[in-house]
């Protein structure tokens, strides 16, 4: 890590609990190229070695005033300490490549107008078991067909101009938990007239192990939800990232096939509509479901479809329950 007083690049780390994948993450910063760097590691009440771990590897530490405040605070309360011109958002599991930092610095520098980027998990995440490696393949398939020119930001690895950062107040402190407080940012900048990109080169190792239990709830209670009354709040629903019209597509696809299998309990022929949804699905995703196959195979394709269908049909239902709550509420606050 550099002495520099001023470094060119402040990596920022939030952390609860961090445990072995704290220690690769920041062994494999260790690892980068670029020597004008700096890492502060937030802690937000650790009851592990989290602390421990990060001084021991060199990292300045800092620690939220309670237990639990949410990535966002964290990451504010970093970016506050940071000397680097530039603030990289790193979560606590993920491994960067050695060539990430200069990189970012790289993209930064050679675009002025640039208020910030960021980039994508990679190919290869860390936990073997099949719905971790769907999942990451599902979140770099996304990233890397989208828009470079982004209308939102992501905090797994993303960059910003401190002065940007800082004019805009940061993180939303709205959100307690890890949710969408990246995608809330990345709004208010564009909103502001600043470019976001999205860095396709700029791949990071994921090592998350996701259990059904634990993406249900992530994906319904902090991003589904929020997401959908962020839009309602914004009134935009960009075509980008994962609400891109053929995500959208699908979204109804799925609906309408749950739907149509519902009424074919007591009128047959509506099952005819289930299997006109299942015909979209597969047309509107076969490039994903190509994708899928030529890195893990056929089965592999097989295992995917009911969660990325599932996931079709929770992202409608809860847009869906958030509008009407929308509309029901707007209509007793009158």
């Amino acid at each position: 890590m550099s002495d520099v007083n001023s470094p060119e690049v402040s990596v920022i780390i939030p952390v609860y609990n961090g445990g072995s994948q704290l220690r690769l993450c920041l062994e494999a910063l260790r690892s980068s190229c670029c020597s004008d760097w700096e890492c502060i590691v937030v802690d937000d009440g650790s009851t592990d070695s989290s602390v421990q771990v990060a001084c021991n590897l060199g990292a300045r530490v800092a620690c939220t005033s309670r237990p639990r405040l949410g990535p966002a605070i964290a990451r504010n309360l970093g970016a506050s300490l940071a000397r680097g011109d530039i603030l990289l958002f790193v979560d606590a599991d993920v491994l960067v490549q050695p060539d990430t930092l200069g990189l970012v610095a790289a993209i930064m520098a050679n675009d002025p107008t640039l208020a910030a980027c960021f980039g994508s998990y990679d190919e290869s995440p860390g936990a073997p078991n099949f719905l971790s490696q769907y999942k990451n393949l599902m979140h770099h398939y996304v990233h890397q067909t989208s828009h470079e020119e982004a209308s939102t930001f992501w905090a797994g690895c993303g960059a910003i101009r401190r002065d940007v950062f800082l004019g805009m107040g940061g993180f939303s402190t709205a959100y307690p938990r890890p949710s969408i407080e990246d995608i809330e940012l990345g709004y208010r900048l564009r909103a502001a007239g600043q470019r976001i990109r999205l860095e396709k080169r700029l791949q990071v190792c994921h090592l998350k192990r996701w259990t059904p239990r634990v993406l249900l709830r992530t994906e319904i209670l902090d991003r589904a939800i929020p997401w959908a009354r962020l839009i309602l709040e914004r009134g935009t629903l960009v075509n980008d990232l994962n609400l891109q019209t053929g995500q959208r597509y699908s979204a109804i696809a799925a609906l309408l096939g749950l739907l149509a299998i519902l009424v074919g309990l007591y009128e047959p022929w509506a099952l005819t509509v289930t299997g006109l949804s299942v015909a979209s699905l597969l047309t509107l995703n076969r490039v994903f479901y190509r994708y899928l196959a030529e890195r893990r195979g056929l089965w592999f394709v097989v295992r995917a479809l009911p969660w990325h269908w599932l996931y079709y049909l929770y992202s409608a239902l809860c847009f869906g329950g958030v509008v009407l709550w929308h509309i029901t509420f707007h209509q007793q606050t009158k």
